[in-house]
């Protein structure tokens, strides 16, 4: 696909994202692809966040305590374990209540996903650049734009009907998910001082 295509193709996605869903799942791209996909889309994404995060100057070193301040190598490490992780969870428990999707298809609709953000994230370095303040509106809408469309992808990947069932499973889900990471992380002596 050209540029203008995808970017076409991205636009239809967020406004029907079911049928946007179903033709990125019909291309049946192979792994190899899909990893190859992944990992550029990762990249870009750290990229991306260097430059708002350049556009936004350096943080305050009072309002960000030193342990919460990491790498772009290591934010992107982060985020492609999170991916990784919603991908296998889209599958497995999509499976557990008896829907069709599997790993494959859920890898792709996430990178598909996360090259969708990717768009957001340069309209909102434009608009960082022209009207600040719309800016965090952008970041606001982002969020619930995320839900929205991870909601309808695992509804089309597993052929569910119901979209209300799976964002109740997919907020449950989340709040388990950060539960057991915060368990794991306070375990290995990562967890977030409270002084």
């Amino acid at each position: 696909m050209q540029p203008g295509q995808l970017l076409r193709m991205a636009r239809h996605t967020v406004s029907n994202p079911r049928d946007g869903a179903a033709v990125i799942l019909k291309l049946h791209l192979p792994m190899r692809a899909l990893w190859l996909a992944f990992g550029l889309v990762i990249v870009l994404s750290m990229f991306l966040g260097e430059a708002v995060a350049l556009l936004m100057g350096p943080p305050d070193q009072a309002a960000m305590p030193p342990e919460m301040m990491v790498s772009p190598i290591t934010m992107g490490v982060i985020q492609a374990a999170f991916l990784f992780l919603v991908a296998h969870g889209m599958a497995r428990i999509g499976q557990l209540f008896g829907g069709s999707g599997d790993f494959q298809g859920a890898l792709a609709l996430i990178v598909w996903l996360q090259f969708i953000f990717l768009v957001v994230q340069v309209i909102q370095l434009a608009a960082m650049l022209v009207v600040p303040p719309v800016a965090g509106l952008i970041t606001i809408l982002a969020m619930g734009l995320f839900f929205w469309l991870l909601v309808n992808f695992i509804a089309t990947l597993h052929g569910f009907s119901s979209l209300g069932l799976i964002f109740v499973m997919t907020i449950l889900t989340a709040f388990g998910f950060v539960f057991v990471l915060s368990l794991v992380l306070t375990m290995l002596g990562l967890g977030f001082g409270m002084n």
